[in-house]
């Protein structure tokens, strides 16, 4: 609520909203859509689709074209110039540090944050035998899987979701390794053999969340925003993205993080960071009181570090 010195917030009477145009992204966008048209009643809410770098570069890992920053440059470009308010991004596809003139201004409740396991075939990891192929996209999840099946082979998959999913019906792939959320948003949980716990496949930072960005001097659109925040959410990813901003991680770095909140609304957090093939793995975990969601991130960062990360770090750099 404004104070006695500041105008009243006036209500928004247009909101345009840049996203990418791949299914689950417009899902996404129209999700919040929804939740702004129930949120100001009589503002008209319009999408404004998008191709990025990232939907068009399919024959070659993210790692190696630039990272996930190629899914949201042309959407920021778009709020830059005037043509959108906001734009919609899963958290997991944006840059642990934000350009210069854009922030994060809102972070949705979280669908589940963890990764899901599909199969024409295999009920499990456990289930495959020797020399079956998984497709993955994420080095995180690649790392994992040589650690915990290194009998399993391991191939990149990139596209959007449903052309994952083709290509596992094709037969280029035994199993392929998704991110569950985005499943269960299209409609596509009956996919899903079963979900991969957090031991077994620790989630990449943001996962399952869904954020909001916008430019630094908009303060009026952040207020417009405001109501749809989710704050328990909001911690978890604040944990998560800073430990990956302090790492300097990105995707061309086998990454974990994964904050939930306990029953007395502190946060517990793990991280990883692995060298590609989960030869060398070094783990931290802590505790921390809500408010002090950023601080926990950065002393797991700080500890994998001292125990090795900065090595790990250091070599793929060199690559």
């Amino acid at each position: 609520m404004p104070t006695s010195s500041q105008a009243p917030l006036q209500a928004p009477s247009r909101i345009v909203i840049a996203t990418r145009e791949s299914r689950l992204a417009l899902w996404q966008a129209e999700h919040v859509k929804a939740r702004l048209e129930a949120t100001w009643s009589g503002c008209q809410v319009e999408l404004l689709g998008m191709t990025t770098r990232g939907d068009q570069i399919l024959d070659r890992s993210l790692s190696k074209v630039g990272g996930k920053g190629l899914f949201v440059k042309e959407l920021e470009q778009a709020l830059a110039d005037g043509r959108a308010d906001i734009a919609v991004h899963s958290m997991k596809d944006v840059p642990a540090q934000m350009p210069e003139g854009f922030a994060l201004i809102a972070t949705l409740a979280r669908e589940t944050p963890l990764d899901a396991f599909v199969s024409n075939r295999y009920e499990s990891l456990a289930d495959m035998p020797p020399g079956t192929v998984v497709g993955t996209s994420s080095l995180r999840r690649e790392a994992q899987l040589h650690a915990l099946h290194p009998y399993l082979g391991v191939l990149p998959l990139r596209g959007n979701l449903d052309t994952r999913l083709k290509k596992l019906d094709e037969g280029q792939y035994d199993a392929i390794i998704l991110a569950a959320a985005g499943l269960k948003r299209l409609g596509l949980a009956s996919r899903i053999r079963c979900e991969l716990s957090a031991e077994d496949s620790l989630p990449a930072a943001g996962q399952g969340a869904l954020g909001i960005e916008a430019c630094i001097d908009r303060p009026e659109v952040a207020a417009w925003l405001a109501p749809l925040i989710d704050p328990v959410t909001t911690a978890c990813v604040t944990a998560e993205r800073a430990l990956t901003h302090a790492l300097q991680g990105g995707c061309d770095v086998p990454i974990g993080a994964f904050c939930e909140p306990q029953a007395d609304g502190s946060l517990s957090m793990r991280a990883f960071v692995a060298s590609p093939d989960g030869a060398t793995i070094v783990c931290s975990a802590g505790q921390a009181a809500a408010a002090e969601a950023e601080a926990l991130g950065q002393r797991l960062a700080a500890d994998l570090l001292a125990q090795g990360a900065a090595a790990i770090l250091a070599a793929l750099r060199e690559l």
